[in-house]
């Protein structure tokens, strides 16, 4: 499930971002530039440790004018100068990977240098929109991020926090915590806060919202701490069918938060009797208790392979952002009903709308929304959840109800489920219209609409290889290599193959599945359509002779024949999800380590 408010979104290189802005500004901006100079919209050149920027200003600014006036003469040498050598500038800015700062990589301290003005809060109160200026202040600094609203990887949510501090922002969603984000920040710098104005803001600034998070193993592997998202090591992925909720996948997208079971309430409109309030005691005690074996799945799902062909923003998933666990609660289909669903609502609406009790320092909660048809089909099998893998849902799993959407992407299964909206539309929320979504290889953040794609709901075809791992040796002696791994499809179509080559595909072995752990009887065949779980597969591969090197590929095929494609490039996209090509691991043949015991 963005994957922070811009979830995923907020990640990105320090090359293209910083190059994207850059190359923007300077391109927009320096044929107009002698133009602009008797309107004080001019750039502000800095040098730091010899590093030459160039950070583009908005008009607006409170006691700014003075400021920019006594840096003309040398804005204008300046210029000069990039006019003359722009192509070796650009060349050497573009080659940096990390620029020095003045400020610590870890956080921007509190400086005040003869060349920045000082502002109080006052001041900067003053500029919270595009029209005065959209200031910010970070750590004691004062930021002038006017010019990089438009070009924001979470879109004009940046304008919450104009005229204030960032931190209260930046503590929800610590992912911008990162060096490559402190570095563009520092761009925008143009003042410091006085003594007295940063003392009043630190005063004021909230607790951490984060702590109060449950306990999580150990073992987790951590993609982000805040908010807390985790996999765990492919290696102990596919030990157990059913995934333990200790070990299985966490993606939260903002705190946890904390529900008291007591005073639970599940909230219902749209349907015809008016608004519903359900307590958990009524959820548990007036509808059947349904179970089902289901596999969820994030939408990023080994991104860091997409990584690698080209920077992607979101967490950098490996293969294990998937697990499989059996749910139980009530059918939304039979509560729906229950209060009031019929031909009169089915008639208008389209959409089932899902809402969080996980919600950001602005009041807005997570959202998502899924087709009518499936959240009301006695074949859909979507539960309101409240146990998991035979207990109450742990608090990272949505505790005390969730959604559980099966064959349907992570992101749709709502965690805390605190509202269900009967909409003829889908939900507004940022993670169903402007995230989670798939675009052609050729689309960039310049170019990308997110109104021209659809949400994702079913996921394509998947599979993968938890053991061996990647760069680990096995032995020439004997003989064969043990090749594991899962494989899953949306939509409940059923894996019904899955093939191993250990040569890079010139050569392909039919692997052996399994619904059940070993010892155990496997479970019976899904009725069609209906395979939520994934399958577990296992095969003994003869390592060729003479090889130094296996190339190990897996790639499986469900009951429509849908298969993976074999490389990564051609579904590369910019979120880096739906990344489902073959999934290739490399070992060395080692000789006789046996023998020399």
């Amino acid at each position: 499930m963005i994957e922070n408010t811009w979830p995923d979104s907020v990640k990105c290189s320090v090359k293209n971002l910083k190059m994207f802005v850059i190359m923007k500004f300077f391109l927009k901006h320096l044929l107009t530039i002698s133009s602009r100079l008797s309107k004080s919209v001019i750039p502000s050149l800095s040098v730091w440790d010899g590093h030459f920027s160039c950070r583009w200003r908005s008009t607006g600014g409170h006691g700014r004018q003075k400021y920019f006036n006594d840096r003309l003469p040398k804005f204008r040498f300046a210029l000069a100068g990039l006019l003359a050598g722009t192509g070796a500038v650009l060349a050497y800015k573009l080659h940096q990977d990390k620029v020095q700062l003045a400020a610590t990589s870890a956080q921007l301290r509190v400086t005040q240098t003869s060349d920045l003005p000082v502002y109080t809060l006052e001041e900067v109160t003053k500029h919270r929109s595009l029209d005065s200026g959209v200031w910010v202040t970070y750590k004691g600094g004062v930021y002038d991020i006017t010019e990089f609203v438009a070009i924001h990887p979470g879109g004009d949510k940046i304008l919450l926090a104009a005229g204030g501090a960032l931190e209260p922002y930046w503590a929800l969603y610590a992912v911008h915590q990162q060096d490559h984000v402190l570095e563009i920040l520092s761009e925008y710098k143009i003042g410091v806060l006085n003594p007295e104005s940063y003392k009043k803001q630190e005063s004021a600034n909230p607790s951490d919202p984060y702590s109060a998070e449950p306990t999580r193993h150990p073992a987790l592997q951590i993609n982000s701490l805040k908010p807390f998202n985790a996999e765990p090591p492919a290696s102990i992925l596919s030990d157990n069918y059913i995934t333990p909720s200790v070990i299985f996948f966490k993606r939260n997208h903002l705190p946890v938060p904390r529900v008291d079971p007591e005073a639970y309430r599940l909230e219902i409109e749209g349907l015809s009797g008016g608004v519903v309030s359900l307590s958990l005691s009524e959820l548990k005690s007036r509808f059947p208790k349904h179970t089902i074996t289901a596999t969820l799945q994030c939408a990023g799902n080994r991104r860091s392979e997409m990584n690698k062909v080209k920077q992607v923003k979101g967490l950098n998933w490996g293969i294990a952002a998937i697990s499989n666990a059996t749910w139980s609660g009530a059918r939304l289909r039979d509560v729906l009903l229950y209060y009031g669903f019929g031909p009169e609502v089915a008639a208008k609406a389209k959409h089932v709308q899902f809402e969080g009790l996980d919600k950001d320092v602005t009041g807005t909660a997570y959202g998502a929304s899924i087709p009518l048809n499936k959240a009301v089909s006695e074949e859909g099998d979507v539960l309101l959840a409240y146990e998991m893998n035979g207990e109450d849902l742990p608090p990272d799993h949505g505790y005390p109800v969730r959604v559980v959407v099966p064959g349907v992407v992570g992101a749709r299964n709502v965690k805390w489920l605190g509202k269900i909206v009967v909409s003829d539309e889908e939900s507004k929320s940022h993670w169903q219209q402007n995230d989670y979504k798939g675009f052609s290889p050729g689309t960039d953040w310049d170019t990308v609409d997110f109104k021209s794609a659809p949400a994702i709901q079913e996921l394509p075809i998947q599979s993968a290889i938890t053991h061996p791992a990647e760069g680990t040796s096995v032995d020439r002696s004997d003989r064969e290599v043990t090749v594991k791994g899962y494989a899953w499809s949306g939509g409940g179509r059923e894996v019904v193959r899955v093939d191993v080559s250990v040569d890079g595909g010139k050569t392909w072995h039919v692997a052996k599945l399994r619904t059940s752990d070993q010892g155990q009887h496997p479970a019976p065949p899904p009725p069609p359509g209906r395979a939520w779980a994934w399958k577990l597969w296992e095969i003994d591969v003869p390592i060729p002779h003479r090889a130094q090197e296996l190339e190990i590929v897996c790639k499986a095929v469900d009951s429509g024949y849908n298969m993976q494609p074999d490389t990564v490039a051609p579904i590369w996209n910019l979120r880096g999800v739906l990344s489902n090509a073959w999934h290739r691991v490399k070992v060395k043949v080692s000789e006789g380590f046996k023998d020399q015991k």
